[in-house]
């Protein structure tokens, strides 16, 4: 089958930091589905894992964690799908990606993808949609309905991948008051037109930001990228008891979290290859999780954060998609479909 895939960590600028290849094709287990690949994303730990991670003496690694296409066959002890379902899932960061022609998921974090969207906006979501309820719904444990109301939410780096999703789901799902930052006039424009109530610029001091918008302090603060240039001003303007998310990696020592200790706020990371990794006994949600997410966005309650679609799945346009990626200026979700 055809792939995409490297032996060495490079940079995207070396010829071989992402070459086409030919794989043999994968056999199911017991509870995986083998898929047919239509459509995939690049996310940022595409990028991490290309720049940081070497293949095995002699193999080749796949990357690639977002999907849409067909079953084409299923383990023994598959109960969830059938074969010619089309599914959408982002799969386990512990096995091969999906940057091939032909692909493994274990069936409890797949679900059947929506109905409405095409296969390139439907495989702009599952990875930031996964990160982005978990971090709202099972990490910061934020009520759903007006259950939040006269509450308010923060999120840092709301115009990229996973801030598409959860100023949605936010906006759409909670009574918080959705703040989002954005720093050129037309990812201010993205997100506002995601839902949210204020919009703010993260390249000035987002405290100040803050009170010159006349806003309380918020209650929930999630920090998607460049944590470290952030925190201080994090730590200054979160809410007393309040609680603050992050899914980036900042380097060590950079981030002092005694700084948060007199206001008594609490620390959550979101992972969302955990359940995968580790087999967790709620391993299941993911697929639940998904599945309630695919209803949502054809009762028009979400839609797709698709930003820019590159194309067909080959290494060039995998190239182009991390370099745009780790320029740090991508819209919504980068997307590639068909070989």
């Amino acid at each position: 089958m055809k792939a995409i895939a490297y032996q060495a960590a490079l940079p995207v600028s070396d010829p071989l930091s992402l070459q086409d290849v030919d794989l043999p094709a994968p056999q199911p287990g017991a509870r995986d589905l083998l898929v047919d690949v239509q459509a995939i994303a690049v996310n940022p730990v595409d990028s991490k894992v290309r720049a940081g991670v070497s293949a095995e003496a002699g193999e080749w690694k796949v990357l690639g964690w977002d999907v849409v296409g067909t079953v084409r066959a299923v383990g023994s002890e598959v109960s969830l799908f059938k074969v010619g379902d089309r599914v959408w899932y982002a799969g386990a960061i512990n096995r091969a990606g999906a940057n091939s022609e032909q692909h493994l998921v274990d069936e409890r974090i797949a679900a059947l993808a929506p109905a409405s969207l095409s296969d390139a906006e439907a495989a702009a979501m599952p990875l930031t949609t996964l990160t982005a309820w978990e971090m709202l719904f099972d990490r910061l444990g934020v009520a759903r309905g007006d259950a939040s109301k006269g509450q308010s939410l923060l999120i840092i780096g709301a115009a990229g991948g996973v801030g598409s999703v959860l100023t949605q789901l936010a906006r759409q799902l909670t009574g918080l008051t959705v703040i989002g930052t954005a720093s050129r006039p037309e990812t201010v424009q993205w997100v506002r037109d995601l839902g949210a109530h204020h919009v703010l610029d993260h390249s000035k001091p987002l405290a100040e930001e803050v009170k010159n918008a006349g806003l309380p302090a918020p209650d929930y603060v999630v920090s998607l990228n460049n944590t470290e240039q952030h925190f201080e001003q994090i730590a200054e303007l979160i809410a007393p008891q309040g609680k603050f998310g992050l899914i980036d990696d900042p380097a060590a020592g950079s981030v002092q979290i005694g700084a948060l200790k007199r206001k008594a706020v609490s620390l959550h990371w979101e992972f969302m290859f955990t359940r995968s990794m580790f087999e967790t006994p709620d391993m299941i949600e993911q697929h639940r999780l998904l599945t309630e997410v695919a209803g949502l966005i054809d009762a028009g309650q979400l839609k797709t954060t698709l930003g820019e679609h590159f194309g067909t799945i080959n290494a060039t346009n995998l190239k182009r998609a991390h370099a745009l990626l780790e320029s740090g200026r991508a819209r919504g979700k980068i997307v590639l479909e068909g070989f």
